[in-house]
């Protein structure tokens, strides 16, 4: 399939942005991809360079009402990229430009088959990117990892289950908002995580919906012998209101980067 790549480049240079995040913004590219029949928006953050740098591959989570919105994720991107990985967002299916229908208009309030199968279906999104990431000069693909707050941490956990390309994996509160609600989902990511062989590093704040979303992905990798390291960090409180959103999922936003910062670098540093 040819690669459809429309390029433009983003400077960051918000003030509020800066302040509230406390890192250096970087510029991005903007580019799309094809997956299957649709056309995926995503961004690229690389480091100053010729290369080849290793790659994360970001996954972000869900935005009720806020689908449309172009989100790059300049916290998060600027912090690894300034660690000398290329970092590639992507806007899945039905999120900013990306083509498809969003989360709300295929699911709807569903937390049992068509929920799973669509957040799969998003899954096939990010492995779309892997081909796209051998089109980079300046990347590494024989050294990339997967990581993912909220339903990014679930897209994670499936993307490492289903490829063998990525070589560490991070899930940051991975359906700890929905856990309770779906059994479906719990069957699914069990299961998925149990055919990851890659090391795997679960993120959780014990104030969050639950700890056990996070907690069940360890144990199932540790049963069959796989690498995996769970941390629970201390009760986290926002300074914005999370809108009825558990205090400790924000832990992984822009206010609590510094936190984990620091374990999401170690983890990288050691098998990427």
């Amino acid at each position: 399939m040819r690669l459809l790549r429309i390029v433009t480049v983003g400077l960051i240079c918000v003030t509020a942005a800066r302040a509230q995040s406390g890192v250096e913004q970087r510029r991005y590219e903007t580019v799309f991809y094809p997956s299957g029949k649709l056309k995926i928006e995503a961004y690229v953050y690389k480091p100053e360079g010729a290369g080849p740098f290793p790659v994360v591959i970001y996954n972000h989570g869900s935005r009720v009402e806020r689908d449309r919105e172009e989100m790059p994720f300049v916290y998060v991107g600027s912090m690894l990229v300034a660690s000398g990985y290329v970092v590639v967002v992507p806007e899945r299916r039905g999120y900013g430009k990306s083509d498809g229908p969003t989360f709300g208009q295929a699911v709807g309030e569903d937390r049992g088959a068509r929920f799973v199968r669509r957040v799969q279906e998003e899954t096939d999104d990010v492995l779309a990117a892997l081909e796209f990431v051998k089109t980079l000069p300046y990347a590494d693909s024989t050294r990339m990892g997967v990581m993912g707050w909220s339903f990014g941490g679930i897209i994670s956990v499936f993307a490492a289950s289903r490829s063998e390309a990525f070589r560490v994996v991070i899930d940051q509160a991975g359906a700890a908002l929905t856990w309770d609600r779906s059994p479906e989902m719990q069957k699914a990511l069990k299961e998925a995580a149990g055919k990851i062989r890659a090391p795997l590093l679960g993120m959780v704040a014990e104030n969050d919906s639950t700890t056990e979303s996070v907690k069940a992905v360890v144990r199932e990798m540790e049963k069959r012998g796989a690498t995996a390291k769970l941390i629970v960090y201390p009760a986290f409180t926002p300074r914005r209101d999370p809108g009825g959103i558990a205090a400790g999922h924000m832990i992984f936003g822009v206010e609590g980067w510094r936190i984990w910062e620091g374990d999401v670098k170690e983890f990288l540093g050691k098998y990427l």
